[in-house]
């Protein structure tokens, strides 16, 4: 009965009645998430390392140059929109702006740290797309200087996503945000519960299904090597994992339905803080009893204890040798 008052109390925490306060404590989150957006696009404007492509090295790089399977304009949409809108129906369900919070915050970070990263990478490292003669040469006439390095005479734009190969960014930013909602949905629905529903995994690896079938249409695309794919999918699914247990248990803990505030108000509901006087802080003669017993178990501990026998006992053996 106290457990199910202390939850209809926490139902009171909505985003109306709470969402500001969250938000305000959570303000440097909030402040250093626009400085990741910030470094972003400067990684995203940024040109990347030319590096030397030789004649002999475009054996792998003379695949067709085709269009998206999956365009960049959907990948915000299935990675952060899909999520929010599973965070807002669970929110509609139990009213918990602590889960709405923080499920949003972690997905964010999880997309938006990835994201950095995989640009970082790919500037720095500059690998050539499958695709990069007909991006280099769109009129198939290949030009090398007297290194041997490619003259290209495509569009400035196009040769510069030519260079962005490793690792692949619709990859990490897939395995980010669904990464995430997979984290989330094995959590909320306990698939780790020792029940034997097996049935409940199917949920869980959905948006991992999806995100490896964004995965393979880079490699069938010729946007990507293979190994470029599998390093951004580790990338986004190790960056969601430790996003995702900065607010959330475990999904195979028993508390692991629930954000970490959650069973934090709780417990603060369940144990109030008492009021204290600061100019009289024990008030009642029980604490001073308390006091002294915690006083005199203190001395025992330290070693300090002595009884009042041997205290008398001390001062008749001092009186005698006197």
């Amino acid at each position: 009965m106290n457990s199910g008052m202390r939850e209809g109390q926490l139902c009171s925490h909505t985003l109306r009645s709470h969402g500001v306060a969250i938000a305000r404590i959570h303000m440097h989150d909030w402040l250093i998430f626009l400085l990741l957006m910030m470094i972003e696009v400067i990684l995203y404007l940024t040109h990347p390392f030319y590096r030397y492509v030789g004649k002999d090295m475009m054996s792998d790089l003379k695949y067709p140059f085709k269009d998206n399977t999956v365009p960049v304009w959907a990948v915000p949409l299935y990675a952060m929109l899909l999520p929010i809108a599973v965070f807002l129906f669970v929110y509609w369900r139990r009213r918990d702006i602590y889960d709405l919070h923080h499920a949003i915050l972690g997905l964010f970070y999880s997309v938006l740290i990835t994201a950095v990263i995989t640009d970082a990478i790919k500037n720095a490292v500059g690998r050539p797309r499958p695709n990069f003669f007909w991006r280099c040469f769109p009129d198939g006439k290949d030009v090398y200087d007297q290194l041997g390095n490619v003259i290209c005479h495509g569009d400035v734009n196009v040769i510069k996503e030519g260079h962005k190969s490793f690792p692949s960014g619709h990859t990490s930013w897939s395995f980010a945000g669904l990464g995430f909602l997979s984290l989330y949905l094995s959590g909320k629905i306990q698939v780790f519960d020792q029940g034997g529903h097996i049935a409940k995994l199917c949920i869980v690896f959905l948006p991992l299904l999806f995100a490896s079938l964004v995965g393979v249409s880079r490699v069938d695309d010729y946007w990507h090597h293979w190994q470029d794919v599998f390093a951004g999918g580790l990338l986004g699914l190790v960056v969601s994992t430790f996003c995702y247990l900065q607010f959330f248990p475990p999904p195979y803990h028993s508390q692991g339905w629930g954000p970490y505030a959650y069973f934090r108000v709780l417990e603060t509901l369940a144990n109030p803080p008492q009021p204290t006087n600061a100019m009289n802080v024990v008030q009642n003669e029980q604490d001073v009893e308390r006091q002294e017993v915690d006083d005199r178990n203190n001395d025992r501990f330290l070693g300090l204890s002595i009884d009042a026998n041997s205290r008398s006992t001390m001062q008749e053996t001092t009186t005698e040798g006197k």
